[in-house]
């Protein structure tokens, strides 16, 4: 998505400078006006910025979850590495070294 449209130099060299920043000014009021009308208008215009507290409960949840996944990887680890072997010796399914 373009935010600004292409201009010839032709009538850019003609304009002030306010009359350039107004025309930006109005290009962006259109694109922001048009923001609703798309796929996920509604969601955007409903969309803030979290509170300090959001963000800190947020951010706990993520890392108790983080660390849940981290711990549960490194218990299949463990049981691949080490408890399995041993019930396969125990078996009788891998020679004992």
């Amino acid at each position: 998505m373009k935010l600004f449209k292409k201009r010839e130099k032709t009538q850019d060299s003609n304009k002030t400078f306010m009359e350039k920043a107004w025309d930006l000014q109005n290009n962006l009021e259109t694109r922001r006006n048009r923001i609703g009308k798309g796929k996920y208008g509604r969601v955007l215009k409903m969309a803030r910025k979290p509170t300090n507290e959001e963000f800190v409960k947020t951010s706990k949840i993520t890392f108790v979850g983080i660390l849940l996944v981290g711990g549960l990887g490194f218990l299949i680890f463990l049981i691949v590495t080490k408890v399995a072997p041993w019930i396969g010796q125990m078996l009788g399914i891998i020679p004992k070294v």
